[in-house]
């Protein structure tokens, strides 16, 4: 197959990105690294009369430190985000997602912002953004907006992103050094999307989880907020988690699906242990520390 028909915009800045996306009132779509539109055009499953890459837009790309927090451009390379030093230590549970995120050949072309924006409910960015608190900065010709990842997806592949808006940034609160990862996933391959997977940070003070966020990706139409078991975490020392009871928790908030790959009980099953046991191992890592 090949791609129907579309005329191609190369804009170089963000005022210029978001006047196309209006003046093509809705029959745009915006390529960053392409890893999954690219097979959609060639299958005909996206149709686009306008293609708008957005490439060349330099304010679009980096890290860089923000009050209380930091922003990350859209249009960074996963490949280069994976190495850099600044996520390395205030966002490790960011770093280490994307040591998942597809294979090696796709990061060094894929963005950050192209796989939070896509809104796939088994990838790891998009979860990773609700977990740890990740605020979407939003422009388009009517003004620029922010939105909490967690409100911003709304079923597989669905975002609030209106047709003539285009994500600018990410910004991700500061977690404390020394916060505590939780990552673990279950796939059929390396690099594939997930059967069930879970993300987030816990951090300690005193041997007392003061903070606490965790999310589920390929649990549900969308990544999820385990919002009970961060309740339940927070304020209990380590000697009173029972990492088999906030599973149950975590498991309650989710919502999973059959489909040809597995069977939603298949998923609450391996949620319901993969959490306990990271959690529990993740404890007793610091513990030993």
């Amino acid at each position: 197959m090949k791609p129907a028909p579309f005329d191609y915009a190369r804009p170089s800045s963000v005022a210029e990105a978001c006047r196309i996306l209006s003046e093509a009132g809705g029959g745009a779509t915006v390529i960053a690294g392409g890893q999954t539109l690219m097979p959609l055009l060639n299958l005909r499953m996206s149709q686009p009369f306008i293609l708008v890459d957005i490439n060349r837009i330099p304010e679009l790309t980096g890290v860089s430190r923000v009050t209380r927090g930091i922003r990350v451009g859209p249009m960074t390379r996963q490949a280069d985000a994976l190495v850099d030093a600044t996520l390395a230590r205030h966002l490790p549970a960011m770093v280490t997602a994307l040591g998942h995120v597809g294979h090696y050949q796709t990061r060094n072309r894929g963005t950050v912002g192209g796989s939070v924006a896509l809104g796939e409910p088994a990838a790891e960015m998009p979860a990773t953004a609700v977990a740890l608190g990740a605020t979407l900065e939003i422009a388009s010709v009517r003004g620029s907006r922010t939105v909490a990842a967690t409100d911003f997806y709304i079923g597989p592949y669905m975002t609030v992103l209106e047709s003539d808006e285009l994500l600018t940034g990410i910004v991700y609160p500061d977690w404390p050094e020394g916060h505590l990862v939780l990552f673990r996933e279950v796939a059929q391959r390396p690099g594939d999307f997930a059967l069930v997977g879970m993300v987030g940070c816990v951090v300690l003070d005193g041997g007392v989880v003061s903070r606490a966020g965790l999310a589920w990706f390929g649990m549900g139409p969308t990544p999820i907020r385990m919002r009970r078991a961060e309740a339940a975490l927070i304020g209990r020392s380590l000697s009173e988690i029972d990492p088999g009871a906030v599973a149950e928790l975590a498991v309650a908030d989710a919502a999973p699906f059959d489909d040809h790959h597995a069977s939603a009980e298949y998923r609450r099953t391996v949620g319901r242990r993969i959490f306990a046991r990271t959690l529990r191992e993740t404890l007793d890592l610091r513990d030993a520390a």
